[in-house]
C-alpha cells in the first residue's frame, strides 16, 4: 500500500535550519507530483509547496525564498529544507502525494517541528 513517513523534524532555534525527509513506498514515486503542508494546533492545514515530477517547484509567498523542496527520485524520497526558522514555523509538518488540493490523495504521519529558544 501507498506509504508516506516524514522524519527529521525536532527543535530548532530561531534562525536556525531544519532538513525534513519523507520517504515514499508503494507506488511508482517518480511519477507523482509531492507536496508539503504543516498545522499548527488550533488552525488549519497550510500548504507549503510542491515539487513537480519534472522537478518544477512551487511555494506560497508566505515561505518563498526560505524553503525549499526537492526530490530524489533513486531513493523514493522528497525534502523539504527549512532556513531561517521563525516560532511561526512550529508545527506538525506532512508530506503528501498530489501537488495541491485537488490532486492530494494521501499523507504522511507527519513530524513536530518546533522552533524555540
Amino acid at each position: 500500500q501507498v506509504q508516506l513517513v516524514e522524519s527529521g523534524g525536532g527543535l530548532a532555534q530561531p534562525g536556525g535550519s531544519l532538513r525534513l525527509s519523507c520517504a515514499a513506498s508503494g507506488f511508482t514515486f517518480s511519477k507523482y507530483s509531492m507536496s508539503w503542508a504543516r498545522q499548527a494546533p488550533g488552525k488549519g492545514r497550510e500548504w507549503l509547496g510542491a515539487i513537480y515530477n519534472d522537478n518544477y517547484t512551487e511555494y506560497p509567498d508566505s515561505v518563498k525564498g526560505r524553503f525549499t523542496i526537492s526530490r530524489d527520485n533513486a531513493k523514493n524520497t522528497v525534502y523539504l529544507q527549512m532556513n531561517n526558522l521563525k516560532a511561526e514555523d512550529t508545527a506538525m509538518y506532512f508530506c503528501a502525494r498530489g501537488a495541491g488540493d485537488y490532486e492530494i490523495d494521501y499523507w504522511g504521519q507527519g513530524t513536530q517541528v518546533t522552533v524555540s529558544s
